[in-house]
This record gives structure tokens, sequence and C-alpha cells, in this order.
């Protein structure tokens, strides 16, 4: 039996992934819920659970006390955040670092530097890495707000510094607009992250959006898994990725990957993390955009094309174990082409509202090399409280054609009852001509938005 035990600090379908990933190492786990998430799968499949407060995430999933009570209750020795909710939060990390509770993820310290956008962006800086040109924390003057501005160049974003997932970001094209943008982001920054610092930085049209994964050792090693390309995304939010970034030359490849662990390097990284590149393919010319101190939702493609187990790999590293010799830079493979769609509980054709409601049926079928990972099974409700990501379909296949096939096979097998969902609308992403060429960037669904709607509203043979 192992001496220690995982408290997993979140829900759905990463704290299943999560518990999964424990049991191969025969480490015992204890789940933790909401009052209205008691009947999910997590809190079956872990060997305890605790109930951590009521629905709304404030009252539970965000409350740190509570979480570390319930490692204390139950004589937890590590905690694994999963990705959002407190899985960013360096204070958080602090505290479980003063009740000597090991934090699955990299130290306060870390988390805190590459969640102030401006530090990461120095960081970035300093170990090589190409950044986008751009301002530091704007001060609240409108004639330097405009000389900033002009300096950056215009188009330009306007960016929450201490923010993530596109959230008060806008494009500004002209000066004439940016005072009152910045006005705008800094509001919404301040009430979503308790912190109203903006930034600037230029803006690239028919950019794309590509990752390296990498994973480091602490110790000024660190390895690259290769990259993702996250392009497809509506409202910055990503919608389907893949592994490799399809028409990517493995010399534009490679130098991306080089610099990813050379910032992973610099900054003593420690086990699973993302360095966000915003890619002119054109050009061929790419930039530091973040740094996910996390594990990310779309994890499963870079697993599927190098056979690594990112999650137990974290764990061991935190065990203080060797994470194995498949982390060994010379042993990192890749093996064919993986795809990943988030299958949401939403109506695409409202402005894919979410769709909360009890699930009557979710059935998926069994398909060779294809991953489901969900959160959920019939009878359990979808509510309004939480985000409403049923799903991903993860696929694997010798080539991206065969990958993209794959998928579409088991999305249009996959039968949801209950709820409205976006499965058609995914199935009409994979079938646009342009995204079966590869000719993917980050306003790809905005720009096809009509003509995929009016896909999805079609029957699929």
């Amino acid at each position: 039996m192992s001496r220690h035990k995982l408290l997993v600090a979140n829900r759905g379908e990463i704290a299943c992934r999560i518990i999964r990933a424990a049991r191969t190492l025969d480490l015992p786990t204890v789940a933790v819920h909401s009052e209205v998430d008691a009947g999910l799968p997590h809190v079956e499949m872990a060997d305890e659970a605790v109930c951590i407060g009521p629905a709304r995430a404030s009252e539970s999933y965000l409350v740190g006390e509570r979480l570390l009570q319930a490692a204390r209750d139950t004589g937890a020795t590590l905690l694994h955040p999963g990705y959002g909710f407190l899985s960013e939060n360096p204070a958080f990390a602090e505290r479980c670092r003063e009740a000597r509770i090991a934090f699955v993820g990299p130290s306060p310290e870390l988390i805190r530097l590459m969640g102030d956008k401006e530090q990461a962006r120095v960081a970035a800086s300093s170990a090589g890495v190409p950044v986008l040109p751009g301002s530091g924390k704007l001060p609240h003057d409108p004639v330097a707000i405009v000389k900033a501005g002009e300096v950056v160049g215009f188009p330009l974003l306007v960016k929450a510094s201490a923010g993530g997932g596109g959230i008060g970001m806008r494009t500004v094209g002209e000066p004439g607009e940016l005072v009152d943008a910045v006005g705008k982001t800094s509001d919404l920054a301040g009430k979503a992250f308790g912190d109203g610092s903006v930034y600037l930085e230029r803006y690239v049209a028919q950019a794309r959006h590509v990752e390296i994964q990498i994973f480091g050792f602490g110790d000024g090693r660190a390895v690259h898994l290769f990259e993702r390309d996250c392009s497809l995304q509506r409202r910055h939010q990503k919608v389907v990725e893949e592994a490799l970034a399809p028409g990517v030359r493995d010399e534009l490849r490679n130098r991306m990957a080089r610099a990813a662990v050379a910032l992973a390097s610099a900054c003593r990284y420690e086990g699973a993390g993302t360095i966000e590149f915003l890619l002119d393919a054109e050009k061929e010319e790419f930039f530091f955009l973040e740094m996910n101190t996390r594990i990310q939702v779309e994890h499963p493609v870079t697993e599927m094309i190098t056979g690594v187990d990112l999650v137990a790999a974290q764990i061991r590293l935190v065990m203080e174990e060797s994470p194995g010799d498949d982390l060994l830079q010379e042993r990192v493979a890749c093996r064919g082409h993986a795809i990943e769609a988030r299958v949401y509980a939403e109506n695409p054709a409202k402005n894919f509202i979410p769709s909360p409601g009890k699930l009557a049926a979710l059935d998926v079928p069994a398909a060779k090399d294809v991953r489901f990972e969900t959160g959920y099974r019939a009878g359990n409700a979808v509510t309004h409280f939480y985000d409403p990501l049923l799903m991903k379909v993860c696929a694997w296949g010798a080539s991206r054609r065969e990958a993209i096939r794959r998928l579409d096979d088991a999305l249009a097998e996959t039968r949801i009852e209950g709820v409205g969902h976006n499965i058609a609308y995914l199935r009409s992403v994979l079938a646009h001509e342009g995204f079966a060429a590869g000719s993917v960037y980050t306003r790809f669904l905005t720009d096809h938005h009509q003509a995929l709607l009016a896909a999805a509203a079609v029957p699929h043979g």
C-alpha cells in the first residue's frame, strides 16, 4: 500500500482522469464534491469522498480551506488541482505547502511568475523566446495609454495582465478606440481576477494558436512532448485541438520546441506545463503568448501520439519518484496523429447558450483508438453552476485524415438525450474543406460561422 494518498481538488472528467492515473500507481484517492455533484462518477470512482459545500463553486470548489480540511480529515498527503478552479492560484499552492500537503504542480513562485502576463513576457524574452511587441502594465492616464498604443502599433490587443481564457480581451484598430477598450477590459479583469491591470500586445491577423507540451524536473532540465494546434476557438475558448499541428514544417516545429524547453529550463519548471505561441504560419514566425502552469484540457492528444501518461508523471514527480524513462527526450517519439473535440451541453443555433438538464441517455460506442473522457453518466444532471463540458472525444490515426474519420465516426455513434449538445456542429467543423485541408487559424470558426451552423442543421449520413 502506498504511503501517500491523493486528494483530487476538482470535479467531472478531469477528476475521473486523475483518479485513473492514480490507480495505475496504486495510490488511494479522495474525491471532493459539492452538494449537487454527489452522484457524479468521480465520487464513486475514488476510495473516499468528501462533500465540501453548496453547489456554487465560490462556496465549494473555490474554497481552499475546505479542500485542505478534507485533505487533513482523510489523511491525504498529495493534492491534484486539475485545471480551472484553484489550479493556477499561487496563494492556494502556498497554503498547501504550509499545511505540508504536496501540491501536484509547480511552486507557488512559478505559478505567480507565469500568472503575471507582463512578468511572463519578461521571463520569456530573457530566455531568448520571441515575444510580440507589447507594453507593460498601462497607467491610468489616457494620453499615456494612447502613446503606449502607438509604440506597440495598430491593430493591437488589450489584455488582462492577471487573467486567462481570453476574458476581457479586445481588438483595437485605431487610437480613438483605445482608451474606452482599456477601461472595459480593466473593469472585467478586476471583477474576474481581482486585478484590473491590463497591457497591450500587437495583433496578428490569420494567426494560429500552437502550444508546446513541456515537462520540467525542477532542476533546470526540461523536455518537450511536441505541439498541439488549438486554433479552432470560439470566444477564445478551444473547441477542437490536435497533435501534431497540420502543415508545420519540422524545422519550424523544432524551433518552437527548443524555445519552449529553453523557457522551462530557465525558470527551473517542475511538472507538466504548456508554452503557448501565436504562430504566423505564412512568415513562419512565432511569438510567446503565455505559460499554463497546469495540465491542459487537451492533454489526451499528446498522450495518444507519445504514449506518455502525463498525469501519472505529474504525480510521480511530486512523490519524488522518477517520472520514468519515457520522459527522457531521446525516448519521446511521435506516432501518428490525434484530434480532440469538446462536446458541450449547449445549443449552437441559439448562440451556443448552455443547455442544462438531466441526462436521459449518454451512450458512447466501443471504438478502436478513441478515448471518451467524461464526468457524467445517464441520470446525472448537468447544472448551470459549472462549465457545460459533457465530454472530450479523442481519436488517434496513423494519419490526420484517419484521425478525423475516426473522430467523426465516434461522434456520429455517440447518443446524448435530455440536454442540447454540439455534436452536429462539431461534425460540420470536421467536414469543412478548410479544416480538412489543415487551413486552421484562430478566427476560423468566426469566419465560417454561418456555413458551419447551416451544415450542422442538415442531418449527417
